[in-house]
């Protein structure tokens, strides 16, 4: 056999066991079932997601979940107080300015939180406080460039006193 012969064939063959690989490989990944489920079933279904969470994520139990559907920025960013600001932009900025905390509990978590502190009336005051938790989604282009974080849960808190007493409640509306 002369050798452009036998290349030809190592070439027919390399292609023929890829193709077979990639079907084999995408035969074997699970196929995603999409069923619809009556409101009653997705109500019980997400109260279950909840008490997970709530399980895994205890601290989230005195905030209330906002969905991230209903956040109109993006989601994805450089820099983890930025990126919560502008997912919270038309709330915080009715106000002074927020106290804005960032924690790094691993490497690849952020946690921001925004304190808005607003007074209602002479002896009244209430305080918003937003958490948003985060997780790095990967690098930009550079390998020297900052890491690219992803909004994954956010929650909101409202402490409302009158005076030096504070109390805790989930409502936008204070007594």
């Amino acid at each position: 056999m002369s050798a452009k012969l036998k290349l030809f064939l190592i070439l027919i063959l390399s292609i023929f066991a890829t193709a077979g690989a990639g079907i084999f490989i995408t035969q074997r990944q699970p196929s995603t079932l999409t069923v619809e489920a009556s409101d009653r079933q997705q109500q019980q279904s997400f109260a279950v997601q909840q008490s997970q969470e709530l399980l895994s994520f205890p601290e989230r139990s005195n905030y209330k979940t906002i969905p991230l559907e209903s956040i109109n920025s993006v989601l994805q960013g450089s820099d983890p107080a930025n990126l919560a600001l502008n997912a919270f932009e038309d709330i915080t900025s009715a106000a002074k300015t927020p106290k804005v905390e960032v924690v790094y509990p691993q490497h690849n978590q952020a946690l921001v939180t925004i304190t808005q502190i607003r007074h209602s009336d002479r002896n009244s005051v209430n305080a918003i406080k937003y958490r948003v938790e985060m997780t790095t989604f990967g690098r930009s282009l550079l390998v020297s460039s900052p890491p690219v974080w992803q909004i994954v849960w956010a929650g909101s808190q409202v402490q409302c006193w009158t005076g030096s007493h504070p109390q805790t409640t989930l409502s936008q509306k204070c007594r």
